[in-house]
């Protein structure tokens, strides 16, 4: 029963997400869609599983404090562009920063590089927390 909720939660978070959001190329051709989305419609999806949940934040500010199962891509590495070519551009990816700017950056960037389904956390950690939603704190 409870696998069911999930379901429909999902489906309704895909549903509020229209065609609109796909973004096109100068050449007309599609690129992968970013959305960007509230920490509830976050929540569904985790739920859902086949996500990749990535933190942009630096490795200083995700030892502070992380959304569980994230792994720490830091944006301002030099390494960022090489190491965001390790996940699989297939899956889902939901980024999260701490407000919102880098997470949008690397949207764009991860977009650039063929990534399929894209999503940002509206607000980073930083509104998670505030909904006081759980954080790992090692």
């Amino acid at each position: 029963m409870k696998q069911i909720g999930v379901i429909i939660s999902f489906i309704l978070v895909l549903s509020s997400f229209g065609c609109n959001n796909k973004t096109t190329s100068k050449t007309g051709t599609e690129m992968g869609e970013i959305h960007i989305i509230s920490s509830e419609e976050m929540q569904s999806l985790l739920k859902m599983g086949q996500v990749q949940l990535v933190d942009v934040r630096t490795p200083q500010e995700f030892e502070g404090g992380y959304i569980e199962n994230a792994q720490n891509i830091d944006f301002n590495s030099p390494t960022f562009d090489e190491d965001i070519l390790n996940l699989d551009k297939e899956k889902p990816v939901i980024l999260y920063c701490h407000s919102g700017g880098r997470s949008a950056n690397c949207a764009k960037k991860m977009q650039q590089a063929g990534f399929k389904k894209i999503y940002d956390l509206e607000g980073g950690i930083s509104r998670w927390k505030h909904k006081e939603l759980p954080v790992v704190v090692d």
